[in-house]
């Protein structure tokens, strides 16, 4: 991977130096380990609001996520109501996705029903890759595609 010179001088991944949000992610979380149900709780959730959109787009609107879901406190997230489903609907700081917003607080009211002493740092560490396990292959070294493809299936 290639870098670039920052403002600053450091070198960095060409991506980060577009905006001072991208530097700032890349010089203190990006690659980095998260540890912790709410900040574990945050990124998945954050990572589920970026669906369909830029990732600057989440980390500028990041502190008003975090004010609008209680810190990503699972807990009290798995306590809000309609009447919160529908302040966060009316919340112009975050993105206003209502199959967005329903599938974060369904995800902490399913942390609050783990096993007892399972943790979602755990569970999630259950599904990590190996790390002995060898890298994917590069894409030029699939098979290219059949001369004569079977067509599309047609409705």
């Amino acid at each position: 991977m290639s870098t670039v010179a920052g403002s600053d001088g450091l070198l960095r991944c060409p991506w980060a130096v577009a905006s001072p949000d991208y530097q700032r992610y890349h010089d203190e979380e990006w690659g980095r380990p998260v540890a912790g149900e709410a900040a574990l709780f945050e990124r998945l959730s954050l990572e589920a609001f970026q669906a369909g959109l830029s990732w600057i787009t989440i980390l500028r609107k990041r502190p008003a996520f975090r004010a609008a879901f209680a810190g990503f406190d699972p807990a009290a997230v798995a306590r809000f109501t309609d009447a919160d489903r529908d302040r966060l609907m009316a919340d112009a700081g975050i993105v206003r996705n209502r199959a967005k917003i329903d599938a974060v607080i369904a995800n902490a009211r399913a942390l609050l029903q783990l096993p007892a002493g399972e943790s979602l740092e755990e569970l999630l560490q259950q599904h990590r890759a190996d790390p002995q396990r060898p890298a994917p292959k590069p894409p030029r070294t699939y098979p290219l595609p059949l001369p004569n493809p079977p067509p599309w299936p047609r409705p």
